[in-house]
Order: C-alpha cells, then sequence, then structure tokens
C-alpha cells in the first residue's frame, strides 16, 4: 500500500496539488493539520476520500483531533502533534503511541520533515508544504506485509 501523507499547507492548495502530482499513484491521502480547507478541496477536486485530522490553524474544524486506524494490518496514529508538545521533543507523542500500539505515528506542526525508527515504531512527519522551512515536502509512506518503509520528498 502507497501512502501519500502531506501536512501544514496552511492555505497553500496549489502546493499541495502539487505533491499530489509528483508523488504519482498513490492508495490513500492523509494530512495531518494545519491546512484541513485544503485536504477538503483536494478530496472534492479528486473525487477520493483524503483522511485528515484538524491542526491547531484549523479554527472551527469539525475534522477529530487524532485518528487511529489500521492500513494493511498496520496500526497508524494520525496527529498534528502540538497536543504533545512536538516542538520540544517526541516523548510524549512516543509514549501515546505506545499506549495504543501504533506500528506508525504521522504528524506534522514542526515543519521539519523526519523520519525514524524509535522503539519499534516508526515516527514520520512529512514536513510542510507551507513557505517557511528550509524546504517543502511530503512523505510517502509504503506499508508491506514484511516492512514499513518511509520516505521524504522535497517539492520540485
Amino acid at each position: 500500500m502507497r501512502i501519500l501523507v502531506v501536512s501544514d499547507s496552511h492555505g497553500n492548495d496549489g502546493m499541495l496539488f502539487r505533491a499530489h502530482q509528483q508523488a504519482g499513484p498513490v492508495d490513500v491521502i492523509i494530512h495531518t493539520g494545519d491546512g484541513e480547507l485544503d485536504a477538503q478541496l483536494l478530496e472534492e477536486t479528486l473525487g477520493e476520500t483524503v483522511l485528515r485530522v484538524a491542526g491547531n490553524c484549523d479554527h472551527g474544524s469539525s475534522a477529530p483531533r487524532e485518528l487511529l486506524i489500521t492500513l494493511a494490518d498496520r496500526r497508524i496514529l494520525i496527529t498534528h502533534g502540538d497536543r504533545y508538545l512536538v516542538k520540544s521533543g517526541l516523548e510524549q507523542l512516543l509514549s501515546y503511541g505506545k499506549q495504543h500500539d501504533a506500528d506508525v505515528i504521522l504528524f506534522g506542526h514542526t515543519h521539519l520533515a523526519l523520519s525514524e525508527q524509535r522503539d519499534g515504531i516508526q515516527l514520520f512527519n512529512p514536513g510542510t508544504l507551507w513557505g517557511r522551512a528550509p524546504f517543502l515536502s511530503y512523505g510517502i509512506l509504503e506499508l508491506t506485509p514484511q516492512q514499513i518503509r518511509a520516505t521524504i520528498h522535497q517539492l520540485e
């Protein structure tokens, strides 16, 4: 299963559409917050479901603040990350993921791309699609029975 993971588009729907195009075919699209309206526009335009959570800048959103889903027999926690103080470290987020037996934790908020394994959990932040970061990026999460592969891609 191939999943496009995006975050922090902050109204920059043009970059969101560019990331989708650059990513190529995917089975699922996930937006980890701070761009719910962008995710909604992408969903309406493509006619495909975009799984999404609300970020701290998605004021008045009806989207959940987090989701715990299963894809390809993997438990995936999706959150924006602000509630777990991810700008100060990942310990709270990792602890919460462990409590929910997550295999993967998808988050945003920091605007800094990250892909690393900790304590058997894949932590994955696709970075940002908005102009205040070293570079604009999205992520591709690939789930197979043998592995979890999470890669960061710079937006061209």
